[in-house]
């Protein structure tokens, strides 16, 4: 394979593959996958894409209305805008690379409702939309002559030097070091950093990890979005979904006395956003002093559920419930992140020539919390801008021989000791999970800066353990900083996690 490209894209989710699609095709590109090619969030992702397209009575503004109610009106005005009004070309121009979005009898397409929507503008493929999305785009990204794709290539490492982005790659045991021209970082979230989240096991963080070291900023890393209705059979780490969708087509929320309590909380019902169905989850937990928790729409027709939530029904089928007779037990569990590498509106870093697409990004459209189906339409809109971006800087640019990193690798190096994505996972379930608990961010914070001080001072065989560590603790420093910045001010703290081993 070659050595040098134009563009090096690490990710093969949504935003990774519509860059890589929408770049010109006299550049070269090349899109790493860590794992295999739909292993990701975006294939995960199961209750649609938001967006006004083809709708006469819903518009962008009131799209943009929903969008700052859900992210408590902290969202940036500008990428928002973006947002709203490139929606219909993002839509459009997947539809026409074959994405089957549901339709109704009349042949219009169908449009789902989900929490903080005023307006039924959720296009979706069933209940399983994000993986239809990825691997439509996937395969027709795999038709272009100027992209390629490695699978099971992880990025162990990015150096920038006089004209490059040098990244060292992991694949199938092997050390290779690929160049690029410009970079996009389409890495994903950071969801196991935490014991329970929805998150694939792709998500740990390790392109913000890698931006940071870079010196890009970070930026709102503690906006950290906690799914209330994963499927809770207290067993699992990766938890199964069960969409928002489902509360749109009229599912209720039952707690332990399988009583409705939504009305406590929230004049919206079952339709609140996201962090406010999961924060009124918590205050009902402890009136009733019970983690008990059940969705229900075993009140509407059984084949209407059947048709309309296939991949539910029959996952929860084989965990021994029916979604059409009965409630099914629910938690609230991590699954998004809002915060992440901070760019502009053409998704540039702080970083010359490095991007950052999709949910490894900070684009400020989600505000403190996401509205619904609005991740998949930010990968689509901010990747496109990203490309736009690149190919208008490399059009009439000097194509000189680019500059590679010299990696030193010690293929004789001890492996990194087990259990630190362990201690950081348990130390982020409890310090921050839904609602932060005040008294343990401190030391959770000292023993994240003890774990990368400990990564740092020796040196381990680079594996997937080893960067993994070395991402989860990371991101769990920076979240938990800002957590701790909050609540009171600047913390300095002592470091000895070595006298753990």
């Amino acid at each position: 394979m070659k050595k040098n490209y134009d563009v090096i894209i690490a990710g093969c989710g949504a935003a990774g593959l519509y860059g890589a699609i929408n770049l010109p095709k006299e550049l070269s590109v090349l899109v790493l996958s860590k794992r295999e090619l739909t292993l990701c969030n975006s294939a995960l992702a199961q209750g649609g894409i938001a967006g006004v397209y083809k709708s006469p009575e819903d518009s962008p503004e009131k799209h943009k209305h929903d969008t700052f109610v859900a992210g408590g009106f902290e969202n940036d005005p500008v990428t928002t805008d973006i947002l709203v009004n490139e929606a219909a070309d993002a839509i459009d121009t997947i539809i026409k690379l074959g994405v089957d979005f549901d339709k109704k009898e009349d042949g219009d397409y169908h449009r789902t409702l989900e929490g903080g929507h005023g307006m039924r503008r959720i296009f979706h493929h069933k209940d399983a939309t994000g993986f239809e999305i990825e691997t439509k785009l996937l395969a027709y990204a795999q038709t272009l002559d100027n992209v390629d794709i490695l699978e099971n290539a992880m990025m162990c490492d990015v150096k920038k030097t006089e004209n490059a982005f040098s990244f060292l790659v992991l694949k199938d045991g092997e050390y290779l070091t690929l160049n690029s021209r410009k970079a996009i970082f389409a890495t994903g979230g950071i969801g196991r950093v935490y014991e329970f989240t929805t998150n694939s096991a792709i998500a740990t963080g390790d392109g913000i990890a890698l931006a940071y070291k870079l010196g890009a900023p970070i930026k709102h890393l503690s906006y950290i979005q906690f799914h209330p209705t994963a499927f809770n059979d207290r067993k699992t780490r990766e938890c199964f979904l069960i969409s928002e969708a489902v509360r749109g087509e009229g599912a209720y929320l039952r707690n332990c006395k399988k009583e409705r309590f939504m009305d406590r909380y929230d004049h919206r019902l079952e339709l609140a956003p996201r962090d406010v169905v999961s924060h009124s989850i918590i205050f009902e937990s402890k009136r009733t002093g019970s983690d008990e928790f059940w969705l229900d729409i075993s009140h509407k027709d059984p084949e209407f559920i059947k048709n309309r939530f296939p991949m539910i029904y029959n996952n929860l089928l084989k965990y021994g419930y029916d979604l059409t007779k009965e409630p099914v037990p629910i938690f609230p569990c991590q699954h998004y992140l809002m915060g992440g590498i901070d760019v502009d509106e053409w998704a540039r870093t702080g970083v010359e020539g490095l991007y950052a697409c999709g949910e490894c990004s900070h684009t400020g459209v989600h505000g403190n919390n996401r509205l619904a189906s609005n991740s998949l339409l930010e990968a689509l809109v901010f990747s496109k801008r990203a490309a736009q971006d690149i190919a208008a800087k490399l059009k009439d640019s000097p194509k000189d021989e680019l500059v590679a990193y010299d990696y030193k690798i010690d293929e004789d190096a001890p492996r990194v000791p087990r259990g630190i994505r362990t201690d950081i996972r348990k130390v982020m379930q409890k310090a921050y999970f839904v609602m932060p608990e005040v008294g343990e961010l401190k030391d959770g914070l000292k023993l994240c800066e003890e774990i990368m001080d400990f990564l740092d001072r020796y040196s381990f065989k680079i594996d997937r353990d080893y960067i993994e560590a070395k991402s989860l603790a990371t991101v769990a420093y920076i979240v938990l900083s800002e957590a701790c910045d909050i609540a009171f001010g600047n913390v300095e703290l002592d470091i000895d996690y070595e006298a753990g081993f």
